[in-house]
């Protein structure tokens, strides 16, 4: 079972979006997958048209003291794809896990056990990094990168890569970034393809799949639908696809050391 912790401390840079699309995707593939929303913002639960009602959700996994990760999976309508959702509630675990024992790694032990029942796991985190981000971070074993093809999305990635050498250091040590993927390309502008190539200048990782920048895509989710149901000849389903292709083949660990940085990074 691999684990993706699906990261970014910028936000809207469609971590959310890649969590759904790329899930079904693999899923398509007849893999067996599980997203975990680990967002209170909860786009990835309502993107699938899916309210948890009474089902325990990623906030009661967390400050459970025995967590059963069956009791909280829910079924979506993509078959292989599994999802454990969240509501606003979960923003209060940042709080209530500040005294917990083991804060760090609640998220992992609630993964225990399941090796057996999923191929791939993807975490999608919120764009911060509280204790969400870090449960995240230490139950996975490697970071999947959504990267927007706009100049600011660099120093946002330099940050990251620091903060994902502490946890390895002090936390995860087998933690790596496993895969960038270049999100909401115009191939029409002479930037987006500067920021594709600073990208894959420094993070060798990055998937040659680029997502285009498709009002498919940015609809899907308000109508609770993945990608392939809403629009399943759309250049966005046709990249997901290869992207999840491209995953699959990406053998999970290496080094988070990029080659450089990213121009505008603090590494």
């Amino acid at each position: 079972m691999a684990v993706w912790a699906i990261a970014n401390q910028k936000g809207g840079v469609g971590k959310s979006t890649t969590g759904i699309n790329l899930g079904a995707a693999l899923a398509r593939l007849g893999l067996r997958v599980l997203l975990i929303d680990s967002d209170p913002q909860g786009n990835a639960t309502s993107g699938l048209g899916i309210r948890p009602g009474d089902t325990p959700t990623v906030y009661d996994l967390l400050l459970a003291d025995a967590p059963d990760l069956n009791t909280a999976i829910l079924q979506t309508r993509q078959q292989g794809l599994s999802l454990i959702g969240a509501t606003p509630a979960l923003a209060g675990a940042e709080v209530e896990l500040v005294g917990a024992s083991e804060r760090e790694y609640r998220l992992r032990r609630a993964l225990a056990g399941v090796e057996s029942q999923f191929d791939h796991v993807l975490i999608d985190c919120p764009p911060s990094l509280g204790l969400l981000t870090i449960n995240a971070l230490c139950a996975a074993d490697a970071v999947f990168v959504p990267v927007q093809c706009e100049y600011l999305a660099l120093e946002g990635l330099g940050h990251l890569v620091t903060t994902i050498d502490l946890v390895r250091r002090n936390l995860n040590q087998r933690l790596a970034i496993g895969g960038v993927l270049l999100t909401m390309f115009d191939g029409r502008t002479n930037l987006a393809q500067q920021v594709a190539d600073e990208v894959r200048r420094h993070f060798p990782q990055t998937l040659e799949t680029v997502i285009p920048r498709s009002i498919r895509l940015s609809e899907a989710p308000s109508h609770g639908r993945t990608i392939f149901e809403y629009a399943p000849q759309s250049t966005g389903a046709v990249a997901y696809s290869r992207a999840a292709a491209e995953l699959q083949a990406t053998a999970v660990g290496g080094s988070t050391t990029p080659t450089g940085a990213p121009v505008g990074a603090r590494t």
